[in-house]
């Protein structure tokens, strides 16, 4: 029987924090903050369409108050499944009901060297190379771009870098945050190119975007403008929000949930004011810091805790969610790195939220990305799709008749039903060493075979992911998109002939 290890969108929904008459308790007060209490809106795009939309806008404090009508209107409009296109057609993640995927994130500032084992501050390099690392592991089913080229200076100029050499170099789904109006525009073009057209884009978005609403209680202009933008192109957008225990929301649990709800939903009620019917995402970023030294912490349990519950609140609502979980405080691969990671996956895995982010490869409170990691992660993963995937009572998987058939005393290492069900029934690690300690004693750890695939995945790395004749054509439509070999701007052979 084939392995069912690599199954994409198994269905969460086992682990609830909530009750059901805390879900709707929630729910309950999310709509009335926004109708009382409301949000400022600094993004003019945005004001206007709440306006248009009958909420309650005052001009001199840029408070909108949105009627509960208004955010149900908005929810119901919202589509409540949404697919994040693969290129290849066999990566697609469908974010509907309790079905889970996997993916990274975090745009991190620095690595750690996979060659030095040092940390340093990432580059455009790290971009190609988690691509490129992403695009083989199996577990791993959306690339969010998880580092930030801190080479490229130029603002304008940073969205189209990143998602350029993303999609040069995994065909799974590629999504990010963005950093200005003008890279916007650019990666939308960018991507119409690749798509073959704008209407080809918008049928199978193999891009998605996030944007942010700025806890607590704030759409501010740069990233209100572009989700906006975002959602008038009718592209897959994210409206997350990272209140954070004790600063920018209170300190309790239930009320840094409540606040996550109600600016994901303001974020929602945004979109659809902009355009009906168009492809938003809630997101759930947030998490707890250490009251001591006001510290923001990636790998505390509460994180996963919140990030569940806000998983069982979009699920009420149907609507899709971007969630968080697999960080880590640690500064280095080890022991911490390792249970952090693994709780909070395994966690918010059984929450059945749709798309978790960050989930691979990121440590130390969400700043900086390991690629040794990134390869142990994908192993973790494994496990937690494992356990999602249950196990599955039938005849013949209780196999009563051949326990019968042997009687008492025998063993079954022989029999044809458990050639059928060995390779299926269990998840089978590639790098933990399951072997006698004798024969341990002369193999590799975990961590020292991580870094050899690390190595093997980068020295092969496949050629370009886009057709050679519309790269070319994209690199002379966009100069300011660098070359991997250097940091300096990319010359094309077009280009070359003009020199």
């Amino acid at each position: 029987m084939e392995s069912k290890q690599n199954e994409i969108g198994l269905s969460g929904g086992m682990y609830k924090p909530l009750s059901e008459n805390d879900v709707k308790r929630i729910a309950t007060c999310a709509f009335e903050l926004l109708e009382k209490s409301g949000i400022v809106v600094h993004a003019p795009s945005a004001f206007e369409a709440f306006a248009r939309q009958g909420a309650l806008c005052d001009e001199n404090t840029r408070i909108v108050r949105l009627p509960r009508s208004l955010v149900e209107d908005a929810i119901a409009s919202n589509p409540s499944s949404i697919t994040l296109y693969s290129r290849d057609g066999n990566h697609d993640a469908i974010l509907t009901g309790n079905r889970v995927h996997y993916g990274t994130g975090g745009t991190a500032i620095y690595v750690i060297d996979p060659r030095t084992g040092k940390r340093r501050p990432s580059l455009l390099q790290d971009v190609i190379d988690n691509a490129v690392l992403v695009d083989q592991l199996e577990h791993i089913h959306v690339f969010t771009i998880n580092v930030f080229p801190n080479e490229i200076k130029k603002k304008d100029e940073i969205d189209l870098n990143r998602f350029f050499h993303a999609l040069d170099n995994t065909t799974k789904h590629v999504m990010a945050g963005v950093y200005s109006m003008e890279g916007c525009k650019d990666v939308v073009k960018l991507c119409q190119h690749i798509a073959g057209g704008d209407h080809a884009l918008k049928e199978r978005p193999f891009v998605s975007f996030i944007t942010l609403i700025i806890s607590p209680f704030k759409i501010d202009k740069a990233y209100g403008e572009m989700a906006c933008y975002f959602a008038q192109q009718g592209l897959p957008t994210i409206v997350p929000t990272e209140p954070i225990c004790g600063t920018t929301s209170p300190v309790t649990l239930a009320s840094n949930v409540l606040t996550h709800v109600a600016e994901t939903l303001a974020g929602i009620a945004m979109i659809q004011s902009v355009h009906k019917g168009a492809p938003g995402i809630c997101g759930s970023v947030g998490s707890i810091c250490d009251l001591r030294n006001m510290n923001h912490l990636g790998g505390a349990i509460e994180r996963a805790m919140i990030n569940a519950s806000v998983a069982q609140m979009a699920q009420y609502f149907e609507l899709p969610l971007y969630s968080t979980g697999g960080t880590s405080d640690a500064k280095e691969m080890g022991v911490q790195a390792a249970y952090e990671s693994a709780l909070s996956s395994l966690l918010v895995a059984m929450s059945g939220a749709n798309y978790i982010h960050d989930i691979a490869g990121l440590m130390e409170a969400d700043l900086t990305v390991s690629y040794e990691k990134l390869v142990v992660d994908n192993e973790i993963l494994g496990m937690c799709q494992r356990v999602l995937r249950g196990i599955e009572v039938s005849e013949d998987t209780l196999a009563m008749d051949l326990i019968m058939k042997r009687g008492p005393g025998s063993d079954f290492l022989a029999e044809e039903h458990t050639v059928k069900y060995m390779r299926s029934e269990f998840f089978d690690p590639e790098l933990a060493n399951r072997q006698t300690r004798e024969e341990w004693e002369s193999q590799e750890s975990a961590s020292s075979r991580a870094k050899v695939k690390v190595s093997k995945i980068l020295a092969n790395r496949p050629p370009s992911r886009i057709p050679s004749v519309v790269r070319e054509q994209i690199l002379n439509l966009f100069p300011e998109i660098r070359s991997q070999e250097s940091a300096e701007p990319h010359v094309s052979n077009v280009s070359k002939a003009l020199i």
